[in-house]
């Protein structure tokens, strides 16, 4: 055999085993753009951080900025407020998320149904907008709780002031609430009750089954809870943004952004090189939370059969619990909802009172609704959510199939690769994509396209959490009997295992959706003014002191939020009643 023969058996070689097997093709494909999207902002992250030159022109290797930030004082400062918020959220979160779980699913507590569905409607609020209703309530000039506490009280001087640690630990704890309600009660969910009926049996009152069964076996539950809340609070932004910055609290997001956006001339090399600080905070919290979910399925007391939590006979005592659950569900729902809708129709912040009927308007709403630049946000947003969340979501659905359904290879590194996503901050992603697209030469920065791109990036662990739950439970005598058929990779992934992987899909889906919808930490450092998404555009409605064409515009939101939820639902029930067809 001669040279050019060899060569030319060389070059056939790869595309005739991708057309003999289309299943090492997809995952070849898959990793390589994993790969691209996780590594290439980390990459590009560290790169900026050692770069003696600022973004976008070409320097030397250096210690410099590392040397800057450590030796100033106020970084140790910075990281002390930054644990002391997250840590205070995330217990405070978790404690009030532990108390609503446990009255709702496990108590006679009235209208605790209605407790358990209200705890997860503030999703499709912005978080912003939650802070910036707290904000309205507790500020010490013109609050109107500290208002009204003046008036009633004959105080000279507001009682209560949200600008200080105490009130960021507060309004995030209340923000992170409900996700930690949703790990916890999923926990109570899937206990074994005859744990709780041995010890019952063995004479244990309800206050010990509880202290010494319940607890300890959701211990993982609680602990991974708390976990997550700690890193979604020391990666987060919307609350800095409102109530730190105004009050001047350096945490670790807002340096980022005081030195890419609050400064003249940005020093982006030193954003990086905070941004590696939070990185590697958050990586360290996100692999404690993988470790305490994977040691909880050790815990697991579900088998084959399906459990039904025990439900606890409080006696007289459930009309407190269901005060108490109320309680906690008025401030993290209801009342920061009210403050939305009274600001998005009243001309100016008051106290309510006999004047109030006068004041009302819906002038936030129409010039929001003929306002070129808010239809235009709102535009980019839509896109993003309905685009990005398919997108992200196809590329979870194939990637939970290899991960869970295949034996290749190279699925660890994989799976190993989505985990950087999930533990990237978004101002910390944010910063990386900034200088990835400065240096790769795509048309890609200033665009729509950079923000699609973050969003996937940064939220595809959601994606991949929903699928790889669903997919796990399709047995795979279903793809065996499709490929015995004579049907390949793609028909069987396509016809077989997509239509069964749908209730997963949609509801990542929808996750998702919501998500781009409201998204604000990634946006604010990538948006254009041709692209500018909603969140964005509601912080600079609240800089601006445009309180009622924010809340018009936040309530907007969450109508169209509500849209894109009944619409995916539908679809979903449509396509299924069409496969059962």
């Amino acid at each position: 055999m001669n040279h050019n023969a060899v060569l030319t058996r060389l070059r056939v070689w790869p595309l005739r085993s991708m057309r003999e097997d289309p299943q090492a093709l997809v995952i070849l494909s898959v990793a390589f753009l994993i790969a691209y999207l996780s590594l290439s902002p980390t990459l590009m992250l560290f790169y900026g951080s050692f770069l003696s030159e600022p973004l976008g022109v070409a320097g030397r290797f250096t210690l410099a900025h590392y040397i800057a930030a450590y030796s100033d004082p106020q970084t140790y400062q910075l990281l002390v407020n930054s644990f002391v918020f997250a840590a205070g959220s995330a217990l405070l979160s978790t404690a009030l998320a532990l108390i609503l779980a446990w009255i709702t699913v496990r108590t006679n507590a009235s209208f605790r149904k209605v407790f358990e569905l209200t705890a997860i409607i503030p999703n499709i609020f912005p978080p912003v907008m939650l802070a910036v209703s707290w904000a309205v309530l507790l500020n010490p000039r013109v609050g109107l709780i500290n208002l009204l506490l003046k008036e009633l009280l004959g105080l000279e001087g507001s009682p209560l002031n949200i600008y200080s640690m105490w009130g960021m630990v507060f309004v995030e704890a209340l923000i992170t609430t409900p996700l930690a309600f949703l790990i916890i009660s999923a926990g109570l969910y899937s206990m074994d009750p005859a744990l709780e009926e041995s010890a019952r049996v063995a004479g244990s009152g309800e206050i010990q089954v509880a202290t010494r069964i319940t607890f300890p076996i959701i211990r993982p539950a609680i602990l991974a809870a708390a976990t997550l809340n700690f890193v979604r609070a020391i990666e987060s932004f919307d609350t800095p943004a409102i109530i730190a910055l105004p009050a001047r609290i350096e945490v670790f997001t807002t340096k980022i952004y005081r030195e890419t956006i609050g400064a003249f001339p940005p020093n982006h090399n030193l954003a990086a090189t905070y941004a590696v600080s939070l990185l590697a905070i958050t990586m360290l919290f996100v692999y404690l939370y993988r470790r305490l979910t994977v040691r909880s399925e050790r815990y697991v007391t579900v088998t084959g059969r399906g459990y039904r939590p025990t439900i606890i006979d409080l006696g007289k005592w459930r009309y407190l619990a269901s005060a108490v659950a109320a309680l906690i569900l008025f401030l993290i729902v209801v009342l920061p909802f009210v403050v939305l809708l009274y600001t998005s129709f009243v001309t100016y912040v008051h106290v309510p009172g006999r004047k109030t009927l006068g004041l009302l308007t819906l002038d936030h709403y129409r010039s929001n609704l003929g306002d070129l630049r808010t239809y235009r946000a709102l535009k980019n947003s839509i896109f993003l959510a309905v685009t990005g969340a398919t997108l992200c979501m196809i590329l979870a659905a194939v990637t939970s199939y290899i991960t869970a359904k295949t034996k290749t290879a190279g699925r660890g590194i994989i799976e190993g690769l989505t985990f950087i996503p999930w533990a990237f901050p978004g101002t910390a992603l944010a910063i990386g994509l900034l200088w990835t697209y400065v240096f790769i030469p795509l048309p890609i920065y200033g665009t729509i396209w950079i923000l699609l791109i973050g969003y996937i990036t940064r939220f595809l662990p959601y994606g991949l959490r929903s699928m790889t739950s669903t997919i796990v439970q399709i047995h795979d005598e279903l793809q065996d009997a499709s490929k015995a058929c004579g049907a390949g990779f793609i028909a069987t992934f396509r016809r077989v295992l997509l239509p069964l992987m749908r209730p997963g899909f949609i509801a990542g889906w929808i996750i998702l959706a919501t998500i781009y919808l409201r998204e604000f930490s990634t946006s604010v450092f990538l948006y254009s003014p041709g692209s500018e998404p909603i969140g964005p555009l509601l912080y600079h409605f609240y800089v601006d002191g445009n309180l009622g064409p924010m809340c018009s515009l936040a309530a907007v939101v969450s109508i169209v939020s509500v849209i894109l939820i009944v619409i995916a639902r539908r679809v979903g029930k449509s396509g299924a009643q069409f496969e059962g067809g």
